[in-house]
Formats: structure tokens, C-alpha cells, sequence
């Protein structure tokens, strides 16, 4: 689980440009959104399709993806349980 963290981290990092932050500086669990990392829809839009890209996982609920991203632990506890690639 920790090399998918990692891994997650590092995707987060490059996908949604996050410039001047390494893997370390994001809490697995800290909120994505809000508080946390700062995101925003737009960002959600570009996790939705790096999970589908990436792992084979679609999310059709948008509600669901609210859940689903609350912290990089969280995201990787799913990924885990629901990836076909």
C-alpha cells in the first residue's frame, strides 16, 4: 500500500502541476480539497481521468468521487480494492 501512496502522490504532483512540492509534502492523510492540498473542481475533473487512465476505474457518481478523494489514503485504499489495470 505504501508504494501505491507513493505513486499516488507523485501522480498528483504532476497531473494537477503542483510545482515546488515533492511527495513528502503531502499528508496521506490530509484533505485533498478544502483545507487540505487546496483543490478544486477542475482538479477533480483531472483525478477522474487519471484513475480511469491509470488504474481502469471509472466514477460515474460524482458524489462518489467526493468520497473517494478525501485524502491520498483513502484514494489508494480504493484504487486498491477497484483497479483492473
Amino acid at each position: 500500500m505504501e508504494e501505491l501512496i507513493l505513486e499516488l502522490k507523485k501522480q498528483l504532483i504532476e497531473v494537477l502541476n503542483l510545482e515546488d512540492m515533492q511527495p513528502d509534502d503531502i499528508d496521506n492523510d490530509a484533505p485533498l480539497f478544502g483545507e487540505g492540498l487546496g483543490l478544486d473542481s477542475i482538479d477533480a475533473l483531472e483525478l477522474i481521468v487519471m484513475m480511469e487512465k491509470q488504474y481502469g476505474i471509472k466514477i460515474k457518481d460524482p458524489a462518489a468521487g467526493k468520497d473517494i478523494f478525501k485524502s491520498v489514503a483513502v484514494m489508494a485504499d480504493y484504487i486498491s480494492r477497484n483497479r483492473t489495470k
